[in-house]
This record gives C-alpha cells, structure tokens and sequence, in this order.
C-alpha cells in the first residue's frame, strides 16, 4: 500500500463522492420544494446521505479489508516507523511514539466492531461538514437571495 498520498486521495474522492448532496438537495428544491428549502431540510438530506454512503463506504472498506488489505495495520505501522526514522527520531523515541499505534492497529485487526467504527469515524464528519455547507447555502443564502427577490 502507497500511505505516502493515501489520505489525500482519499479525502478528495469522499468530498468528490458526497458532492451528491448539493445536487441531491437542489433537485429537492428544485421539484418537491417549490424553489425554496429551509436550512433543517437541506441538512436533514446532506444527514441522510452521509449517512447511507458511509454504510457503504463502511462496507465496502470491510470487504477489500478482508480480500485484499488484512495486513493493513502492520504496513501502516511500518510506515510511521520509517517516517519517524526520516524525521531524525531515535529508536527509543519510535517506539515510546509507535507502541499505543501498535495496539491501536491490533485492536482494529482483531475487533470488527472498533474497525467499522474507525471507518465510519473517517467519512462521516466529511459528510457532516459538507452536509452543512450545503445546508447554509440552500437554506440561508439562497433562501435570502429568493426572499429579496421576491
């Protein structure tokens, strides 16, 4: 596994995938609102979303977790340690700093319930911040500029 760009890619394709939320709460405007929806609906939604696509994401990660990236949590670890070492840190300092990650990433190889909920923690707050952008979009600034207009 690549961890070197891993997380920003990552990240991208959650904010490029939840992106869904905007349109799905524009077409709600557009045809069940009347060219209007207040701040909850247009949160609600964006909630609804994020909820649905992390189960997904969740279920998703479990399947290639088990197919393909059960040794996922020894790599990852592996890569702290070589980015501690490139920092200059000495081998003590690595593994005061690596010896928490180590049962940390034990936990989640062991425990299914801990990984799908580190999982869930990875998407579900993308989800929540852009579900609340685009609530204050739809319903606050669009809201406004339609009432001014009108």
């Amino acid at each position: 596994m690549n961890f070197e760009d891993g997380h920003l890619w990552g990240y991208l394709s959650m904010i490029i995938a939840l992106s869904s939320i905007f349109f799905a709460v524009w077409q709600y405007r557009r045809t069940e609102g009347g060219g209007a929806v207040n701040f909850k609906k247009s949160f609600l939604i964006g909630l609804y979303i994020t909820l649905i696509a992390s189960g997904i994401y969740m279920v998703g990660w479990e399947i290639y977790y088990n197919l393909y990236a059960s040794d996922f949590p020894a790599q990852y670890v592996e890569f702290q340690r070589s980015q501690l070492e490139e920092q200059g840190k000495t081998a003590e300092e690595i593994e005061n700093i690596l010896a928490p990650q180590r049962e940390n990433m034990a936990l989640y190889a062991d425990n299914v319930l801990f990984r799908l909920a580190m999982t869930f923690l990875e998407i579900f707050p993308v989800g929540l911040l852009i579900s609340l952008v685009v609530a204050v979009i739809f319903g606050v600034v669009l809201r406004r500029k339609s009432v001014a207009a009108s």
